[in-house]
Order: C-alpha cells, then structure tokens, then sequence
C-alpha cells in the first residue's frame, strides 16, 4: 500500500457527455491535492460509449486508470470494486456528473487522519423538488432506524481511511450506508458542507420509486447487519520461527 496517497473512485454508468469536463475539474484538484492523488473509473456496464471515452483519457492523462465490468451491476459493486483495487492510505468517491466538485475534497484534509471518514453535506441542493423531498424522507428515516446521525449519507464526496473501507461488509445498497459502516468498526465520521450544482449532462439513474423503497428496504437489512457484525482486537501475537535444516555430508 502506498503511504499517504490518496485513490478516488469514479463509477461511470452512461456518463458520456460529462467526462471529458469531469477530468477538466479533477485536473485541477490533483494539481492542488496534498497527498498523491489518483483517479479510478469504474466502468459499469456503460451502453453509450463511456468505456471508449475512459479509455482515451486514461492514455492521454497519468495518475488516471480504469476498471470495466461486463456488465451493469449497480453502484454499490462499483465502489466495493474500487475500494479492492485501490492501493494507497486514503480512498475518495466521486461521481462524474459534476453535481460535486472535486476541489471540495481539498477542505477534507484537515481533518485527516483524526477522523477515519470525511463526507459531505450537500448544504444548497440543486435537484428537482421530488428529488430533494425523496432524499429528505429517506435521510430521515434512516437516521431514526439507525441513528447514525448522518446528515447526507448519499453524498457523492467522501473520503475513507483504506484500513476501514477495506473492511466494510459488502451488500447490495452498502453504498447508501457507508458512513455508519465506518461507524460500524469504531472509525470517528465528519461531516463537511460541499457545493452542489445542477447536473451538467445527461439523466439522472434513479426514479421516486428506487429513490425511497430501495433506501427503506436496505435500512432494515443494515439494521439486521449490525446486530450480527463482530469487531474484534487482536491483543497479542506471537511469531514461531520455522527451524533451519542443518545438511550434513
């Protein structure tokens, strides 16, 4: 793993006509980043020639690579798949259609490492009132199921120690929980305020139905999760040197 370097996670699902304005933005926050910084698409099953557009910006730019999937799987899988490729102390996510800015990431540092996750806090949303209404019931209701005391889980700005990303249970939906999983292990969550901005391109992937049931559903799965999660401190550990074979002749 590379020490005090930073992999931020990019899934990409039919995101053409944001990418090449996405990498603008992200150039500018690898030129002002702290840490070494990396960006990491996650292909995930694009239809619309996302995969083809990644490929020429990950020849033209250093510090950018890809993965691909052979199909859509969800977002979910998308950060799980990066967080096992990533390679370095901290891990970030972004989304690539341009609601979020990447130079917000640069806020985060301060707080790094006393905190093990920094998230943010879309402070002046620029969504569709459906959107912004559908995304305050199930904020809300999360937090009286779980009381996680995350105001905007779902925002797409994070940072994770990797220690602890590394180590969150995989599940469909894991990616609306990711606060409270770091939560989960004993890892300390702060919270940020970020821009928001109307989307530059392109649809949004979600409907009213996905944006509350699937929210809801997975609630009571996490909250099956971590009655049964176990953490556990290895307090000793002893090493046993294998003996040396003595030839004679």
């Amino acid at each position: 793993m590379e020490a005090n370097a930073l992999t931020i996670i990019v899934p990409v699902y039919n995101e053409i006509e944001c990418l090449e304005r996405f990498c603008e933005s992200m150039d500018a926050f690898l030129q002002q980043s702290p840490l070494a910084a990396r960006v990491l698409f996650v292909n995930d099953g694009s239809t619309d020639g996302s995969l083809e557009k990644i490929r020429q910006l990950c020849d033209l730019k250093p510090g950018y690579s890809y993965i691909s999937f052979d199909r859509n799987y969800g977002l979910s899988t998308a950060i799980k798949a990066g967080i096992d490729t990533a390679d370095s102390t901290y891990i970030g996510y972004i989304d690539s259609d341009l609601q979020t800015s990447p130079l917000d990431f640069i806020k985060y540092f301060e707080y790094l490492p006393a905190y093990q996750m920094v998230n943010g806090i879309r402070a002046k949303r620029k969504d569709t009132t459906i959107k912004k209404i559908s995304s305050k019931v199930a904020n809300n209701f999360r937090r009286l199921m779980i009381n996680d005391n995350i105001q905007d889980t779902c925002c797409p700005l994070k940072i994770m120690e990797a220690t602890y990303a590394k180590r969150i249970p995989f599940f469909d939906g894991m990616h609306r929980f990711l606060p409270a999983l770091i939560q989960l292990q004993g890892g300390k969550v702060k919270q940020v305020p970020v821009q928001h901005f109307e989307r530059y391109a392109g649809t949004a992937k979600y409907h009213l139905l996905n944006r509350l049931w699937g929210p809801l559903n997975d609630t009571f799965a996490f909250r099956w999760m971590r009655r049964r999660y176990i953490n556990y401190t290895v307090a000793e550990k002893g090493v046993h040197k294998i003996a040396e074979k003595h030839e004679q002749f």
